[in-house]
Order: C-alpha cells, then sequence, then structure tokens
C-alpha cells in the first residue's frame, strides 16, 4: 500500500500500517474501549515482540494461545484487554488463513464490489457492521481502495468531508475533531437516557 497512514501518530508504527494489510486489520480489530492511536500502535508493538518486520497471519494463527496472550499483556500492554484481544487475533489470522491462504489483501481484491468487500470483512472474526464499515471506508478515503459502491457500503462513515471514525483521520488536527465527534455523540446518548430515566413530565397514576 503506497500511502502513509498517521493513525498511530508514531511514525515507525504508522508506517507498518501503511505497507501491510494486515496490521491494518488487527489495528482495526484492536480500536475499542482503549484510545484510538494505542490500539493502531498494537500490530507495530506486536511485531517488535516477534521479532519480525510485519504480522504473518500463518505465524499468530499457529502460535500458543497462551504464550501469545503473554506477549501481549507484557508491559507495556497492547491492550486494556489483551488476554482477550490475543485471542480474537488468532481467531482473526486463522480465519484469514483459512478462507485468504493468509493474505488479508485478498478481502478487497477485484472485482469485488463494495458490497462485496463490506460482506468480506463482516465474515471476519470480530468484526461487526460499525467496524467493518470504518475498515472499508478507510480503504476507500485512504488505501487507494475504491471499488464500485464503496462509499454507499461504508454509510455515513463514507461520506466526504467527514469526522466520524479512523478513515477520516490525516493529522493531528483531523484526530481532534473526530475526537470531539465522538465526544458529542457520547454526550447526546447520555442527555438521551437521562430523558428516558428521568422524565420531564411523568405520566400520573
Amino acid at each position: 500500500m503506497d500511502v502513509t497512514l498517521h493513525l498511530a501518530q508514531e511514525p515507525q508504527a504508522d508506517a507498518l500500517l501503511s505497507r501491510s494489510p494486515l496490521a491494518a486489520l488487527v489495528g482495526m480489530l484492536l480500536d475499542q474501549q482503549v484510545p484510538m492511536e494505542w490500539a493502531f500502535a498494537g500490530p507495530y508493538t506486536i511485531a517488535q515482540r516477534l521479532g519480525a518486520d510485519d504480522l504473518d497471519a500463518h505465524d499468530i494463527a499457529r502460535r500458543d494461545p497462551e504464550a501469545f496472550a503473554a506477549l501481549l499483556s507484557a508491559k507495556p500492554a497492547v491492550h486494556r484487554y489483551p488476554g482477550s484481544m490475543a485471542g480474537r487475533i488468532q481467531l482473526l489470522c486463522q480465519y484469514l488463513v483459512e478462507h485468504y491462504d493468509g493474505d488479508p489483501a485478498r478481502l478487497w481484491a477485484p472485482p469485488a464490489t463494495g458490497r462485496e468487500v463490506l460482506d468480506r470483512l463482516l465474515a471476519l472474526p470480530g468484526f461487526g457492521r460499525q467496524k467493518a464499515q470504518i475498515f472499508l471506508a478507510l480503504l476507500g478515503k485512504q488505501l487507494g481502495v475504491q471499488p464500485e459502491g464503496w462509499r454507499a457500503a461504508a454509510g455515513a462513515y463514507g461520506e466526504p468531508e467527514a469526522y466520524r471514525s479512523a478513515a477520516d483521520i490525516t493529522g493531528p488536527e483531523s484526530l481532534a475533531r473526530v475526537r470531539a465527534h465522538k465526544q458529542q455523540l457520547k454526550a447526546e446518548a447520555k442527555q438521551a437516557k437521562d430523558q428516558q430515566d428521568h422524565p420531564k413530565n411523568p405520566k400520573k397514576s
């Protein structure tokens, strides 16, 4: 992938994400319940601890689960929940080995449509609709992978000039805008919950 991502906000980690489809997928998998930079720095940390320049699905898939979990748990931990995420990464790699000979790029190889790529991403262990759509938007917006209908398949995350997700981050400024958007969504969700729990005009019995 001849592009430079800025998701980890750390040059070596971002360089790995930029050249390695598997690293990008693993970073996307890790992107939950931790700051985005922490999640996307994870693939580089894992590669370093494996003594490798890249991540290899075949290698990760066949590793001893306890040893791999320990590798992710070593300080500084790769994730807030390194043990469970180690299992998810191995499941992802095992799926890629079984279905794509360990090559994630085959998920979006031509002549697949945007809808087909989304369906393939949805089939990955650990990828729900939101995560799959964000990754599809990342492919289209930053990695030059733009199958027919990709924006529609990515939903709101595929919209141009949006600042909703990792797909829209190209540097510190856009990271701040995405973070502000997420904080706004959390505030709105909290407000809606508070209104549901404590209605202003409760019905009298």
